[in-house]
């Protein structure tokens, strides 16, 4: 069912007819969870849909909807759902135990791919998120550096730890959210993205900065992008500071290119933060960076040093399912054109989308780079051309914006009904896996879905 198949219903009717499976798991989930969700994106008014299988671009709900799939297992799945490598490797892996409670030989296999394949990591730690990844990472970095300030991006993501939730979606002013002391939100420098005067001035202000972190090519996978010349611009502030570059790679590490936006961009951090993809689509995380950050995790050498080794246990850094999943995953994208394909995709469907919007005369853009893909419905009604847009340009419109909700949310309404999902944003990541026919479908929910809003009203 879509929209196209009810002419004369409204977005929101079309919805509803088509997914009653999910609206009843919905209720069910109302008082068992709260908002009745396991992840805060999956938040989506009237309720979310409820999946049942997937395979390749594609996934199907309990109510048997076929979407092609741009959430991507929230960016983790380049090589598409239940690849047949990446899955016998899984299966094998699940005859020999899911836990051993002990060290076992992928975990090196794992590490080996990864030292070789990210320009920063000459050592690797395991975590069990991408969370526990940039908490470890800013551990290692006040350690090292003997100093307690970090300083971050407004809307740039690095998971829910104390330390990263305010300056993402609220708190821009840096005061704590709820539930976060104010002695640790105190140590968070908060700047803008792409500000050079305001990151100088913030070394100039503040001699404690233990490391600076970012998402290499900008807040939410390049929704907000960072320019590259103010990558270099941080390494090099850091570098005469003392302070430790972070890059958080958990969604552009392996993604963007074999060795992630460091390699993309010429800038070697002193650490990366991983996870998704580095863990092949399964919970699992890594800290990779310079032997003598890791060395304080190192039992002989802090012994040897006299200092305080830094402390990680942690129940399932290194499982070996996720490890097999991983290196299955690491493999095929040191060996193939992975993630050129991936990116070729996302330029020619960001291009098709925004013809769409030419021809439909909407002022709005399909931006992104590499293989993501953000709508910007231009709230604030600026002469935007969607081929030339510069979202650089209008961070500051979009970083305080909530989303999935007003005309947002009957974009991804409009998607769904037409056979594509994408998440809140509306944004999405594209696998390796999506082709002629994905591309065709997606092409056509959105101009479907344009034609609808206007109908409703929801554009001028």
């Amino acid at each position: 069912m879509s929209a196209t198949t009810l002419p004369n219903a409204t977005l929101l009717d079309a919805y509803l007819a088509m997914t009653p499976g999910s609206a009843r798991l919905s209720d069910r989930a109302q008082s068992l969870l709260p908002s009745g969700l396991a992840h805060d994106s999956r938040q989506f008014d009237p309720y979310p849909i409820y999946v049942d299988h997937a395979l390749g671009p594609v996934k199907w709900d309990v109510d048997g909807n076929k979407y092609v799939d741009y959430f991507g297992g929230h960016g983790a799945l380049i090589l598409g759902h239940n690849h047949p490598t990446v899955m016998k490797a899984v299966h094998a892996a699940l005859e020999k135990g899911t836990h051993f409670g002990a060290c076992h030989e992928m975990e090196l296999r794992w590490a080996e791919l990864i030292t070789r394949m990210v320009p920063s990591a000459e050592r690797v730690r395991f975590t069990g998120s991408g969370t526990e990844a940039t908490l470890m990472a800013l551990r290692l970095a006040r350690a090292q550096t003997g100093r307690s300030k970090l300083v971050r991006f407004r809307g740039h993501f690095h998971g829910w730890h104390d330390h990263m939730t305010s300056g993402h979606t609220s708190h821009f002013d840096g005061t704590p959210t709820s539930g976060v002391l104010a002695g640790i939100s105190d140590n968070v420098l908060l700047c803008d993205p792409n500000d050079v005067e305001g990151i100088t001035r913030i070394f100039n202000d503040h001699k404690d900065i233990a490391a600076v972190i970012l998402e290499p090519t900008g807040g939410n996978f390049g929704k907000m992008p960072i320019l590259p010349s103010f990558l270099h611009v941080l390494r090099d502030l850091t570098k005469q500071a003392g302070t430790l570059l972070i890059f958080d790679e958990v969604v552009t590490g392996f993604r963007v290119s074999r060795g992630g936006a460091q390699q993309e961009f010429g800038v070697t951090p002193d650490i990366t933060t991983l996870a998704k993809i580095a863990a092949g689509g399964l919970p699992g995380g890594a800290v990779a960076a310079r032997k003598d950050v890791l060395d304080w995790l190192d039992f002989k050498v802090t012994k040897a040093s006299g200092q305080e080794r830094v402390y990680h246990p942690g129940t399932f850094n290194a499982n070996p399912v996720t490890a097999a999943a991983a290196v299955a995953t690491l493999e095929i994208i040191e060996s193939t054109d992975i993630c050129d394909r991936a990116n070729a995709f996302g330029a020619e469907v960001r291009q098709k989308m925004n013809d769409v919007l030419v021809d439909e005369g909407v002022k709005w853009s399909v931006h992104g780079s590499f293989s993501g893909m953000h709508i910007y419905t231009n709230p604030e009604g600026a002469d935007i051309d969607p081929h030339n847009f510069q979202a650089e340009h209008f961070i500051q419109k979009m970083i305080d914006k909530p989303r999935g909700v007003g005309v947002t949310g009957k974009v991804r309404m409009g998607m769904l009904i037409n056979g594509v999902d994408m998440n809140s944003g509306p944004s999405g990541t594209i696998s390796a896996s999506h082709g002629p026919e994905e591309m065709a479908t997606t092409v056509e929910a959105f101009r479907t879905t344009i034609r609808a809003l206007k109908r409703e009203g929801a554009i001028g």
